[in-house]
């Protein structure tokens, strides 16, 4: 759809409501199984095998019984008594602004203990609902409990917002909250691209090798080159060389996946290919995010990936519903 639609404060068909009331998602987990926990131990779990803090752990040894693909986490705005309370207001399109935001632990108060992971306190991930426009920030935390960051949202539409952290003391370890922020303006679409195995970015290209199963957990190797030249250079970059974000298509279930090895391990090499073990929680289409640093500069690399039955090219997301002319914010 090439007609541009205004969101406001109404707009998509959701009404959101912050303070005293939050809607609560439902994970939902692949059809005819029972639903895993949303960040506890995996069944089928043996000690050694790799695993990200919401991504999967890799095939035991032989004889054990297969892993289980981990609930993917955000699709809910309140889970384990912790809140994520974005802005309430609609924010601006094409304009630098100050994002703030909130968790409120169990007594309903700013949380402010985290344990650190990958070198900060709490990763916020941001896509659009068509999964465009994907970042990976790291806000700072106030005295008052508030989180704060520099964010530009490029175009209008709704947004999730991923608060991924581990509340200091919760022996549940590690969960990612998520909710919807509208941005306001003119909303146009974007189709969701077919799957590939190679992406390009500031003149750098990744290829895929392996595949995504939502039966077992694989393989998956992307390959950095650039000039048609391997990059064997890659800098570390909270504390691996890359990070992996899964992104479902429809919910937008997120899974963040890191890497086999270390930096500095004497037995990790610094590219091209950076190896992870992950499995999808069920089929459909998924976006992957693959963040890398070289020369300084952090990158992001995306593939579609369609996980079980072939896919067919979505459609562009619905429009949302045009907000009443008292409720438009333009800008």
């Amino acid at each position: 759809m090439n007609t541009a639609v205004k969101v406001g404060a109404f707009g998509a068909g959701i009404v959101l409501a912050f303070g005293a009331a939050f809607g609560v998602g439902h994970a939902v987990g692949p059809v005819g199984s029972d639903p895993a926990p949303a960040h506890g131990k995996h069944a089928g779990d043996t000690a050694g095998a790799p695993v990200g803090p919401n991504g999967t752990r890799a095939p035991g040894p032989a004889g054990a019984a297969p892993a289980v693909a981990e609930m993917p986490g955000g699709l809910q705005v309140s889970e384990r008594g912790y809140t994520l309370v974005p802005p309430a207001e609609p924010l601006p399109a094409g304009t630098p602004t100050d994002f703030r935001f909130r968790v409120l632990g169990p007594d309903g108060q700013p949380w402010t203990r985290y344990d650190r992971a990958h070198d900060k306190d709490l990763h916020l991930i941001v896509a659009r609902r068509d999964l465009s426009g994907f970042r990976h920030v790291h806000p700072v935390l106030g005295a008052d409990g508030t989180w704060s960051v520099p964010l530009t949202f490029a175009s209008a539409g709704t947004y999730r917002v991923f608060a991924d952290f581990s509340p200091a003391g919760d022996p549940a370890g590690a969960l990612t909250l998520g909710a919807d922020v509208i941005v306001a303006g003119g909303y146009e679409p974007v189709a969701l691209p077919a799957p590939t195995r190679t992406a390009t970015v500031d003149g750098y290209t990744v290829s895929l090798t392996g595949d995504l199963s939502a039966t077992e957990s694989g393989l998956l190797t992307l390959n950095v080159s650039r000039d048609g030249r391997p990059v064997t250079d890659l800098q570390p970059y909270l504390g691996a060389y890359g990070h992996l974000v899964a992104l479902r298509q429809g919910d937008l279930g997120y899974l963040h996946v890191h890497p086999q090895g270390a930096p500095g391990d004497g037995k990790t090499p610094a590219g091209p290919g950076i190896a992870f073990h992950a499995q999808a929680p069920s089929a459909g289409n998924y976006r992957l995010y693959l963040d890398f640093q070289h020369q300084g500069t952090v990158r992001t690399a995306e593939f579609t990936v369609a996980v079980g039955a072939p896919s067919t090219t979505p459609a562009p997301a619905a429009p949302p519903a045009t907000a009443p002319e008292h409720g438009e914010h333009g800008h």
